[in-house]
């Protein structure tokens, strides 16, 4: 079952790339709010959500006394990372398919849309060569997020 177990893997390489690097955002807090990582890593496991993690960064970098130029690399990191999170969020919230072989497979998303009128849930979509690929490179990019945040911890002398 060559696509079957590619999906699976590839999956769990995204979920497990994203939790590695969302988890980095705990040195981001500790440096921005000037505490210690013990601190950073309680406010980080109290906020549940990841954008009400990346809200708390977003908004510390922000502040008056954060320098230029770590808010801009702050806010940029923060900003791909919620780009690279929808893709994320879809794979993590989601039904998998696979038809008998093994070699086809789609997704239902577990997710509700309301027009006026009407209500749709389930959408499906197929898991093509093209929509693998698109996963692969997000991997790819949230390890080039990982690798900044390490950047900006290193530069800014944050606790790590």
């Amino acid at each position: 079952m060559p696509r079957f177990q590619d999906v699976l893997l590839t999956v769990g390489q995204l979920n497990y790339t994203w939790t590695n690097t969302e988890s980095l955002l705990i040195y981001l807090i500790a440096g921005l709010a000037k505490v210690d990582k013990e601190t950073a890593i309680i406010i980080f496991l109290t906020l549940n959500t990841t954008r009400a993690r990346l809200d708390l960064v977003e908004r510390l970098a922000k502040m008056a006394k954060t320098p230029q130029s770590c808010r801009d690399s702050v806010l940029s990191v923060a900003d791909q990372l919620t780009h690279q999170g929808k893709l994320r969020n879809k794979y993590s919230h989601c039904i998998y398919s696979f038809d008998e072989t093994g070699t086809r497979a789609s997704t239902q998303l577990m997710r509700i849309f309301d027009s006026k009128d009407a209500v749709r849930y389930g959408k499906n979509e197929e898991l093509d060569d093209n929509e693998m690929h698109r996963i692969g490179a997000s991997i790819e990019a949230i390890r080039d997020i990982n690798r900044e945040i390490w950047k900006i911890v290193e530069e800014n002398g944050f606790p790590h």
